[in-house]
């Protein structure tokens, strides 16, 4: 597999997980969405909380070769760029929790999903760049059976109020300082969760360094075919013991969702000849080729269109009602978050076209 194949597929794999990290983050009404596009209320999974996970696989994916093409900087060189990078994401994260900047910094939200990303790559990438393979598994599994035991520690271990998550956060950040969502203080992108995440990353690490480092194409697609069965059985024998929860990251979700991106990144690699998906994989590369920049401007997108006034509602209101009057309040709903994942394309697309691309 050549060096352009292989970032074909992981910028498509990456677009497309952008394209509906968007979709699902900006719906016209949050009253009015299909079932598929919301997370599960709690235990379980639907097709939008594989997203989030995904986004990190991916980031785990673009670390093995990062590390390859850094291969003469020094240790310390490498450990301060990944501290440095880390840094960055988060302040992002949390500025883009404070924009417009007009709330109080005493309710300012800290944790969150660009915060938890900042998290996961600054532990992911020591353990993916400087430990050893078998170590490394070694590692994944503690992070993961270790993260079940740790949760045996709440009253209640996988409920809301009563896990060791939340507890966590409250002593580190404060009831005012999470999401209030679950009409209590608790943060799905918490502290304790990100332990598994880093998980989430490193299984996008090793499923690249499979596909890439073996003898043929057609071996390293099977390894990772079989790879990612495996991890999905596997979540779904776990499952009665430590449910399956986006929530609070379970270890038997990491399974589930590391094992599903590892069959879609196989999937897009064998659809990568066909000369007729050339023009989706096109427009998915390109949306994928400045991803971070892309999802913090669509979060400031969708802030902005709050913020305008038209007549007496706010101007991303009033694109819905406009949708809404030829559509039923659900497809008006859609119809106004595939606007967005448009006009965020469009930006994608002039960026790519002026061969930009701007690192975060």
């Amino acid at each position: 597999m050549s060096s352009k194949q292989r970032f074909l597929s992981l910028d498509v794999m990456r677009g497309l997980t952008l394209a509906l990290m968007i979709l699902v983050n900006t719906p016209g009404s949050w009253s009015a969405v299909y079932a598929p596009l919301l997370h599960a209320d709690w235990h379980g999974a639907t097709p939008t909380d594989f997203v989030f996970p995904f986004f990190l696989f991916i980031v785990g994916s673009a670390l093995f070769f990062s590390s390859r093409s850094r291969t003469t900087m020094s240790t310390s060189a490498r450990l301060m760029k990944i501290v440095w990078r880390s840094a960055i994401i988060f302040l992002i994260g949390v500025l883009l929790n404070w924009f417009p900047f007009t709330s109080s910094l005493a309710e300012l939200r800290i944790p969150g999903v660009l915060q938890r990303i900042a998290l996961a790559y600054l532990l992911a990438a020591p353990i993916a760049l400087f430990v050893p393979g078998t170590i490394r598994l070694v590692v994944m599994a503690g992070l993961l059976l270790g993260y079940w035991a740790l949760l045996q520690l709440g009253q209640d271990p996988y409920s809301v109020t009563g896990s060791v998550v939340r507890q966590v956060d409250l002593w580190v950040f404060g009831a005012d300082h999470v999401w209030q969502g679950k009409g209590v203080a608790f943060d799905p992108e918490g502290l304790l969760s990100t332990l598994p995440a880093v998980v989430t990353a490193l299984l996008g690490f090793e499923a690249t360094r499979l596909l890439v480092t073996a003898e043929s194409r057609r071996k390293g697609l099977m390894q990772l075919g079989i790879l990612g069965a495996v991890l999905v059985v596997l979540s779904l024998i776990w499952h009665p013991f430590f449910p399956i929860n986006k929530y609070l990251w379970t270890s038997s979700f990491v399974l589930l969702t590391g094992g599903a991106a590892t069959l879609v990144l196989v999937g897009l690699v064998l659809l990568e000849p066909w000369r007729g998906i050339q023009p989706v994989y096109r427009a998915f590369a390109m949306l994928g080729q400045n991803p971070l920049f892309i999802y913090v401007l669509s979060i400031l997108w969708a802030k902005v269109l709050y913020m305008i006034p038209v007549g007496d509602v706010s101007a991303y209101q009033w694109i819905y009602l406009q949708f809404s009057e030829l559509l039923s309040p659900k497809n008006a709903s859609l119809l106004f978050a595939l606007l967005s994942v448009a006009v965020m394309w469009l930006v994608a697309w002039w960026l790519a076209r002026k061969r930009i691309v701007i690192s975060i």
